[in-house]
């Protein structure tokens, strides 16, 4: 019993596991506020996207202003639309609430309507050369169709090109040694040359487009060299015509703008002036621009010839265009 007595005494106590803290709701905070940080950088995006150009300059011009003017204003708040600084109605005019423009105002909302009138004129520019590019392809298919339907034209379609240039849809009919277009050194139209061209000519018709018709020669000269009757005027006369067989296949010929006569100049085959394919026919339907051209050089710069056509298949001017698509870019 003694030794029980004297034995130490251990007193063993469980501490129980206290229960970890609350974390809080910041991080629900911190997230909530990016959230709506991201909406509005987003609604921001829509809004820009949204904007003319010109109201964007507006914008802008808005958070360029310097605080103290937005604060005690001057001359960038009051004077943009009255003759008071800080606001207040005009007093030079009778009419209640009249405010008046100033001079900085009015040269601002004169730069936008410039700037406004620019872009729907090239707009309307660039719509007329659609139109026009548009009717030029599906003259050059229509063309190739008649050549291929006509049994006549298809034994010849070698001798005919047709191509897009800078002035417009050139139609090329070119003579070889065995298949002459004219007679020799004369301007007598071979029968075959003759149907090729009134087929052209009936079919120029399709579009508004005016003509240029040129007649080239190889480089062989006449035995009286070029003070006589040379290429020069064989050239000419072959274009000429030309010219006639056009019409009288059915071709307005107020459309002819021009005939020319170029001799060799311009040879197809650089290399070998004197090669057949050189003596050739040229059609060149023109495009507005070149059309232009063309009359200022004449001294008519204040004709104007269109290339778009309206409702009742007349040419449609720039005039026309421009309301449409003042209306299209209002409501876009």
């Amino acid at each position: 019993m003694s030794n029980d007595s004297e034995r130490p005494i251990f007193i063993k106590r469980v501490v129980g596991k206290s229960a970890k803290g609350h974390h809080g709701g910041a991080w629900k905070l911190a997230y909530a506020d990016f959230m709506t940080a991201m909406m509005a950088f987003f609604l921001l995006m829509w809004l820009l996207s949204s904007t003319s150009p010109v109201q964007r300059r507006g914008i802008a011009e808005y958070f360029n202003m310097p605080l103290k003017a937005a604060m005690v204003g001057g001359k960038t708040v009051g004077m943009d639309n009255s003759i008071l600084m800080g606001g207040g109605r005009d007093i030079s005019s009778e009419e209640p609430g009249a405010a008046r423009r100033s001079e900085g105002s009015t040269r601002l909302a004169q730069r936008a309507s410039s700037t406004t009138d620019e872009e729907l004129l090239k707009a309307a520019q660039g719509e007329l050369e659609r139109r026009e590019q548009a009717r030029l392809h599906d003259l050059q298919v229509k063309l190739m169709a008649a050549i291929e339907a006509n049994p006549t034209l298809r034994q010849f379609k070698q001798q005919i090109r047709i191509e897009a240039t800078q002035q417009g849809l050139r139609i090329e009919i070119v003579d070889t040694q065995k298949r002459p277009m004219f007679a020799l050194s004369s301007n007598a139209v071979q029968p075959y040359m003759r149907d090729i061209l009134r087929e052209i000519g009936r079919t120029l018709n399709d579009v508004p487009n005016r003509i240029v018709v040129q007649g080239h020669t190889d480089a062989v000269k006449y035995a009286g060299g070029e003070k006589g009757y040379s290429n020069w005027e064989l050239s000419a006369d072959r274009a000429n015509a030309s010219r006639r067989e056009l019409v009288a296949g059915g071709m307005d010929e107020v459309k002819v703008m021009r005939v020319l006569g170029l001799a060799s100049t311009q040879n197809l085959n650089k290399k070998d002036p004197f090669d057949p394919e050189n003596r050739r026919i040229s059609v060149i339907v023109l495009n507005h621009k070149t059309e232009l051209a063309m009359l200022r050089d004449d001294g008519g710069a204040g004709a104007t010839l269109d290339n778009g056509t309206d409702a009742n298949g007349a040419p449609a001017t720039l005039g026309q265009l421009i309301p449409g698509i003042r209306a299209k870019s209002a409501t876009h």
